[in-house]
This record gives C-alpha cells, sequence and structure tokens, in this order.
C-alpha cells in the first residue's frame, strides 16, 4: 500500500464523533454528534461498534436496526469466506485474508479484527506489506484507545523499519508515533517526531494536514525553547503556509512569541475548549493549560529583576488578585523562581545559580559518601 491507497480503515473520525456524544467535558452539539455517529455506523454497517457505541452512551440498541446491520455483517462475512475458500495460490489466499480483515476492521470488531490480522501477518512475505498489517493494529488500537496496543505494535514497527523500511512508511510511523505521544502526555517526543514530518506528511488516514499542523503548533509551544520555536515553527515555511486556515492556532503562537501576553490568555482559553473536544488531548488539557500559564509567567519574569503585581495583571489582563493567586501558587510548587512582596505588590526574581548548586550538590553527595566510609571502616575494624 502506499499514500494513495491507505485507506481510512478504521475511520479515526468515527472514534472522535463518539467521543464528542459521550464525554462530559466535550463543548460540542451532543445531539449533532450522536446523530452523525448513527448515520455512519448505518452507512458502514457497524454492529459491533454499534453495541460498544450504546454501551458507552448508556443507551438501549435499537433492537431493529441492530437485525439489520448483524445481517448485512453476516451476509457479507460469508462473501468474503467463499472468496477465501475459493483462492487457490498463496497470493489470493493472504489477499482474501487481508480483505476479511479489512471489513472486520471497518465495522468496528475490535477482537476479531486484530486476530484477523495477525494471521494475515503470519502468511505476509513482503516487509513493506508486514509494516502495513502492523500499521493497520496501530490505527485499531487509536480508534478503540487501546494505548498497550498501540505501543506493543510501534515496538514491532520499529523493529521492521531497522530490517529496511522505505522512506514513507519511516515518515508514518514517526507521525503514528507522534499520535501516541500525545495520548500518553509525551509533547516534547511528539513535537519533535511532529516537526520531523511535517514538510512529508503524507499520513491522511489518521488526520488531515490542517489538523496536524495545529497539532505540531499546540505541542511544539509548549515543548521547544523559545528560539527553536522561532526557528522551527515560527519561520517554518511548511507551518506558515497552513497557518492563515488556522486563525486560533496561529494568534495563540504569535501571542506567545511576540509576548502579548493579554492576547495569549484570550487565545488559551479558547485553545483550553479546543483541547477538551479533542479525544487525544482531552485527558490533559488541564495539565497542558496550566503548563503554559507557567510558561507565559516564566518567560514574562526573565526579563525583569522585579516587576509589580500591577503591571503584571495588566500584561495579562487579568486581576492582581489572579495574579497573585496563580503566582503563590506556582513558586509554593517550586515552578516559579521568585518571590513575592505583598505589602509592596512587587514580585521579585530569584534566578537559580545553576553553578552553586551544583557545588552545593558535590558537597551534599562528598558527605554523604564520607559518612558511609566511616561506617564501613567501623565495621571492618569490629
Amino acid at each position: 500500500m502506499d499514500e494513495e491507497t491507505t485507506p481510512k480503515n478504521p475511520d479515526q473520525g468515527i472514534a472522535q464523533l463518539l467521543f464528542e456524544a459521550s464525554n462530559p467535558d466535550c463543548t460540542k452539539d451532543k445531539q449533532q454528534s450522536r446523530a452523525q455517529l448513527l448515520s455512519l455506523i448505518k452507512e458502514h454497517k457497524m454492529a459491533p461498534f454499534y453495541v460498544k457505541a450504546c454501551e458507552v452512551l448508556k443507551e438501549q440498541p435499537d433492537s431493529g436496526l441492530l437485525q439489520q446491520l448483524q445481517d448485512a455483517n453476516k451476509a457479507d462475512l460469508a462473501a468474503l469466506d467463499a472468496k477465501l475458500d475459493a483462492a487457490i495460490s498463496q497470493s489470493e489466499k493472504k489477499d482474501a485474508k487481508l480483505a476479511r480483515a479489512e471489513y472486520l476492521c471497518r465495522i468496528g470488531d475490535k477482537a476479531a479484527a486484530e486476530t484477523a490480522f495477525r494471521d494475515t501477518y503470519e502468511d505476509t512475505v513482503s516487509l513493506g506489506h508486514r509494516m502495513d498489517l502492523i500499521f493497520y493494529l496501530i490505527r485499531l488500537g487509536l480508534f478503540h484507545s487501546d494505548f498497550d496496543l498501540v505501543k506493543r505494535n510501534l515496538a514491532k514497527a520499529e523493529d521492521l523499519l531497522n530490517q529496511g523500511g522505505d522512506w514513507d512508511r519511516r515518515n508514518r510511523l514517526k507521525v503514528y508515533r507522534g499520535v501516541y505521544c500525545v495520548a500518553v502526555r509525551d509533547f516534547a517526543a511528539a513535537a519533535a517526531l511532529f516537526l520531523d514530518t511535517v514538510s512529508t506528511f503524507t499520513s491522511t488516514e489518521l488526520m488531515e494536514y490542517k489538523e496536524f499542523v495545529g497539532y505540531t503548533v499546540l505541542c511544539s509551544v509548549l515543548a521547544l525553547a523559545r528560539p527553536e520555536l522561532k526557528k522551527k515553527v515560527v519561520h517554518g515555511p511548511e507551518i506558515q503556509e497552513v497557518l492563515h486556515d488556522l486563525p486560533l492556532i496561529k494568534d495563540y503562537l504569535m501571542a506567545l512569541y511576540k509576548c502579548d501576553y493579554a492576547a495569549f490568555f484570550k487565545c488559551l482559553a479558547e485553545v483550553e475548549i479546543m483541547l477538551k473536544n479533542n479525544r487525544f488531548f482531552s485527558a490533559h488539557y488541564r495539565f497542558y493549560v496550566r503548563e503554559m500559564r507557567i510558561l507565559a509567567y516564566k518567560q514574562l519574569l526573565e526579563s525583569y529583576r522585579s516587576v509589580t503585581l500591577a503591571s503584571m495583571a495588566k500584561a495579562f489582563g487579568v486581576s492582581e488578585t489572579f495574579v497573585d493567586t496563580e503566582l503563590s501558587r506556582f513558586v509554593a510548587a517550586g515552578r516559579l523562581n521568585c518571590k513575592i512582596d505583598k505589602v509592596g505588590g512587587v514580585v521579585e526574581t530569584n534566578r537559580p545559580d545553576k553553578k552553586n548548586s551544583q557545588y552545593q550538590a558535590v558537597i551534599k553527595q562528598g558527605d554523604l559518601l564520607l559518612n558511609k566510609i566511616q561506617k564501613l571502616s567501623q565495621i571492618t575494624n569490629i
């Protein structure tokens, strides 16, 4: 399979619709998402997935519709089994097995599809086709949010690539791994993988390029140091070419880069809603928003030895009380190197001396070592 023929199977958009319809944090119109979801379930005759969706939504399935879908699945599988039985050559058998596995994947029968793909894998000799089957299993895991399945098959794909994978599949694997990293909150790794493939992206079976660029910017803003962000994102030609179609992401990126903190906080509030509505980011939206606020505070404080609470509040477009509460919490947690003079209404930066901290660490470790040597000498003397 090359990039022109890689199918959207399973269709990740269907899993997103189920997320939108069921997740309480999601702000999308749940009735509209349910209607779209049901329409696609009927279109693709997804009886197993319909049962799962009803369980997630805590609804009783329509018995008539379920029976209709199950009958359609039974007829289609019987035709695929007949084709497999009629196959003569090894190649024909492999193709028939693959068609059956793809069908099971499309209708949302996770367990049966997983078994069918593994069976097809055993009959597949070509390294490239084996990689394609592993990609199917990764997409299957992402669709059903089975990240253990994704992790295991990412490792298998890496092993196959080390045996001589081609350029397209190597880049495709980076995108798949990047999406997995987002799902498990490794935004730094995701940013590195996405930036490596932003000029060679072909994984439209996972997402469209515009959405991919959005993922890349969201991860990079959090993970990259300011010089890297400027070089790879702010001045990145491939990213800039798409950002005009992503006005919120563009405003968010440029507000932070240009130190327009009031605009940045407004954009961050909208980005928070965007993250809530995304099934891969949703579990981490609180973490992401908190880390971005800390990043913005650090960026402002690095420019001053001291700054008044009033000027900080004005810069961020919030009240002094809000800034005071936020800074107090982050300082107490050791996330910001500053101290607050509440009487004077001033925030004083307290930049850590790296050499001094290393010196203190060496002394502390030396004392521990001397204590251990003394205890050992006492034992040997006895």
